[in-house]
C-alpha cells in the first residue's frame, strides 16, 4: 500500500503510530523511501525495512516517536552492514551514539538506575523504554 498522495505527501492512516507523532520530514523520509522501495522491489517487508533504514540514518526513536539525530549515520552495527548483514538491531535507539547521549535519552524516558548502566545496558533499556510508549500510546 502507498504511503504518499501522488504529490508526494505522506498519508497519514499508513504510517506506523510512531511516525504519526513525528515531524513532517520524518514521515516524507519514512513514506518516500517506502514508495520507491515498494516500487523497485515488489515487496512491502523489503520496502518496510528499507524505509525505516533510511529513516534511522537521521532520526532515532525517542518513546512513542522519532526525533531528529544531532549527527547523520548508521544507526546501529546491523545498519552499517547492509542487506547482507544479520546482526541484532537496536530497534531505533541510536547505539551509535555516544554514552552521554544515551544517558541523557534514558533520562527523559525516566529509566530506573541508569546512572550505574553500561552503554550497551542503555541502549537496551531505552529500547525497552521505547517498546512500552508505543504500546501506551496505541
Amino acid at each position: 500500500m502507498p504511503k504518499t498522495t501522488k504529490s508526494g505527501k505522506p498519508i497519514q492512516d499508513e504510517l506506523p503510530s510512531t511516525l504519526q507523532k513525528s515531524d513532517d520530514k520524518a514521515q516524507r523520509t519514512f513514506a518516500k523511501t517506502h514508495d520507491a522501495a515498494q516500487e523497485q522491489y515488489g515487496d512491502d517487508e523489503r520496502a518496510h525495512r528499507a524505509a525505516y533504514a533510511s529513516l534511522k540514518h537521521s532520526y532515532e526513536k525517542i518513546g512513542d516517536h522519532w526525533e531528529e539525530k544531532d549527527e547523520k549515520g548508521p544507526s546501529d552495527a546491523q545498519a552499517e552492514g547492509g542487506v547482507d548483514t544479520n546482526r541484532p538491531t537496536a530497534g531505533g535507539v541510536d547505539a551509535n551514539a555516544t554514552k552521554k547521549h544515551l544517558y541523557e535519552v534514558a533520562q527523559r524516558l525516566e529509566v530506573d538506575g541508569r546512572s550505574s548502566m553500561s552503554k550497551d545496558e542503555l541502549v537496551a533499556a531505552i529500547q525497552k523504554a521505547n517498546d512500552a510508549a508505543t504500546r501506551k500510546n496505541r
